[in-house]
């Protein structure tokens, strides 16, 4: 009575321990696998926020060859390094906030008891700024064209502006 019981107990024990190896070791495939998938997905994914990035910028200084051309031709005696000149014009057209009347370059006069100031800028080509204004209620945008002088001074002019409906 005392083997058998002991046998079965021995059958039982290598039972569960065949059980728990194969167990273990498909578990271990099934997470292989799902990490390889996951993988794939996180790398399509990657491809496509790229590709969507690569689009968004396609109107930018920054993408834009012929743009940079313009400042940088063949024959000048004098460049201007399109890395350090989008900061440079972002930050002139950002200090104009500080006008106790708002930006002067949102081409729309104040409204309520704030003033129109510009958040976002991006800078199209050598030529074109888009910009977002608010004054915290009204919200539009204002297409500005820049100018680099000779003395390498930034001047704007408005050409458009859109204030949206609140």
């Amino acid at each position: 009575m005392k083997n058998s019981l002991l046998l079965y107990l021995i059958i039982i024990v290598l039972l569960l321990n065949v059980f728990t190896y194969m167990y273990f070791s498909k578990q271990l495939t099934f997470v292989k696998d799902k990490f390889a998938k996951t993988e794939v997905k996180l790398k399509k994914d990657l491809e496509a926020v790229n590709s969507k990035l690569v689009d968004a910028n396609y109107f930018s200084l920054e993408k834009n060859e012929n743009a940079q051309n313009y400042f940088n031709p063949d024959n000048a005696t004098k460049t201007i390094q399109v890395e350090k000149l989008i900061p440079v014009v972002t930050e002139k057209l950002m200090d104009l906030n500080a006008n106790p009347k708002g930006n002067p370059y949102i081409g729309q006069d104040q409204i309520g008891p704030n003033k129109f100031i510009i958040n976002k800028v991006k800078i199209l080509n050598h030529r074109w700024i888009i910009a977002d204004f608010s004054d915290g209620e009204y919200w539009g945008e204002v297409l500005i064209k820049y100018f680099v002088n000779e003395d390498e001074s930034v001047s704007f002019e408005t050409f458009q502006s859109l204030l949206y409906q609140k």
